[in-house]
């Protein structure tokens, strides 16, 4: 299958890029088998495609009856409505897709590339911070300062605000700001420092239009309490703003609950450095983050990521499902009582509730965290895991890729949802690319790569990355993943089976 074509039929077109099928008003909801089905009837319009050829390549290596392929057949022509015409039933032999259907695609319809995408929104990104203060040590206090305010940032509605892993990729390395703002897709870059003692807090900021030949545009300088840290993230949130939009009313910078312990907030800036990249590291953050809840009993963040904290261990890390399940309920609820607004409460809970199969309280979750914050692009990248999950895989690739245009610099985690997301969508080839990248080749998504390559009938490579993937996760099994994956149509998981089984992962 070219992943870069697009085609035109009919009022519809058919985007094998995104694996999406879109007509006059959005997307097509498709299952990933019919979809795979009809990019291979357009691909091969004008010729006559034998039953036997369409099985083999739909269901490579798995023997179904006719059935299969006629329902296939039959939710195509639905979801075509007065179209399905185009999908013509040659007797005895198999199924044609019309070639005289075809139209060229406009340019104008064709995606634009990522980095070029921002809607017309100010777009900027925020650089670390440079710790002045003479104790090394306060360099976790300088990029929680930087963090912050790429948060504060992020809420602002019309904003587009690069997230911190791909901005944080460049500290400490002397890079041309307008070399990363044209390497991230923004106009501005906010850079500055912080000196922390005792008690004082001084911080330099400048905000430049990168984009614009490199012009500084608003710069100055805060010497505060070390009590007053939130004011100053405050107003520094709203001068930059003020800078870029000129009217604050238009783009209000939307107050967030802050700690009421300086102690707390360290241990919480701490844990985010750490964040659950194994057993062990997921173990610190939950010490931290409880240490933090004990010295400020509503601080939001603190609950939030300790709810993530007790799901990684039961679902990744193979720690018992008691506590860890209730407790992660009982913090991600305790964090949206305390901060409604807060969009990573609403992306923990709607991440613990999928695990506990509560589909439709997760999805309002969901959709609040991005409502709140369309910049977190940590709460996309879970969203992908979800629609991949409830049965709209293509739903989850444009998340996933709208989570990598605004953090193109992401953890690895969130190739893994995408491939996730692109194997159920029938896209092998574009998972087996995403899931050897090198910012994920080497881990557990070996699993899924596997199961891409054996769905392509790549048997043989699909049972060396089986293998690879078994020397790490020994007793890993068929039955105990499916036990684990909240599919909310059971029906779904049947493909990986398969896939696993054909790459010779034990039942």
């Amino acid at each position: 299958m070219d992943s870069a074509r697009e085609y035109a039929f009919s009022g519809f077109t058919l985007d094998l890029h995104r694996g999406v099928l879109r007509d006059g008003s959005g997307a097509v909801d498709l299952r990933p088998k019919a979809f795979h089905l009809l990019a291979c009837l357009v691909e091969n319009a004008g010729r006559v495609m034998p039953k036997e050829e369409l099985l083999d390549t739909i269901w490579p290596g798995v023997t179904v009856s006719e059935d299969s392929l006629t329902q296939c057949i039959g939710e195509l022509r639905r979801a075509l409505g007065q179209a399905s015409s185009v999908i013509r039933t040659v007797p005895r032999r198999g199924y044609v897709f019309e070639e005289a259907a075809l139209e060229a695609v406009p340019a104008a319809t064709k995606a634009e590339p990522p980095a070029a995408v921002t809607n017309g929104r100010p777009s900027i990104a925020v650089m670390p911070f440079r710790n002045l203060s003479s104790d090394p040590d306060q360099e976790f206090f300088t990029d929680g300062l930087t963090e912050d305010i790429i948060t504060d940032l992020s809420n602002v509605p019309s904003f587009f605000v690069i997230a911190r892993d791909s901005t944080f990729a460049y500290k400490g390395k002397p890079t041309d700001v307008r070399e990363i703002a044209q390497a991230l897709g923004v106009k501005y870059i906010l850079e500055g420092s912080a000196r922390r003692s005792v008690q004082r807090l001084r911080i330099n900021v400048q905000l430049i239009d990168a984009a614009g030949g490199g012009n500084h545009v608003w710069a100055e300088r805060f010497d505060r309490d070390l009590a007053d840290i939130f004011v100053v993230q405050d107003e520094i949130a709203r001068r930059v703003v003020e800078a870029i939009a000129g009217k604050l009313a238009a783009f209000p910078v939307v107050e967030r609950y802050r700690p009421s312990n300086l102690e707390a907030y360290d241990l919480c800036v701490r844990a985010r450095t750490l964040w659950a990249e194994d057993s062990a590291s997921t173990q610190t953050v939950q010490s931290l983050l409880e240490r933090a809840i004990a010295l400020d009993p509503g601080y939001c963040e603190a609950h939030w990521r300790l709810a993530m904290a007790h799901v990684h261990n039961w679902l990744h890390w193979g720690e018992p499902e008691e506590p860890n399940r209730p407790n992660a309920i009982a913090h991600a609820q305790r964090a949206v009582d305390l901060d409604p607004n807060d969009s990573g409460a609403h992306a923990a809970s709607g991440f613990a509730l999928t695990y506990e199969r509560r589909w439709d309280e997760a999805e309002v979750h969901y959709e609040t965290s991005i409502r709140l914050n369309p910049n977190d692009a940590n709460a996309l990248a879970l969203l992908c895991d979800f629609k991949t999950l409830i049965g709209k895989p293509q739903q989850g690739v444009q998340s996933a890729e709208l989570a990598l245009r605004l953090n193109p610099r992401p953890p690895h985690w969130y190739y893994w949802n995408l491939g996730f997301a692109q194997f159920a969508n029938g896209q092998y080839e574009d998972a087996v690319r995403t899931l050897r990248r090198e910012e994920t080749y080497r881990t557990a998504t070996r699993r899924i790569l596997a199961a891409a390559l054996a769905a392509l009938g790549r048997v043989s490579e699909a049972r060396e990355e089986a293998k690879l993937f078994l020397s790490t996760s020994p007793h890993w099994r068929i039955s105990k993943w499916v036990e684990s994956q909240p599919f909310k149509n059971p029906e779904d998981a049947q493909a990986w089976i398969d896939a696993y089984r054909l790459a010779g992962l034990p039942d």
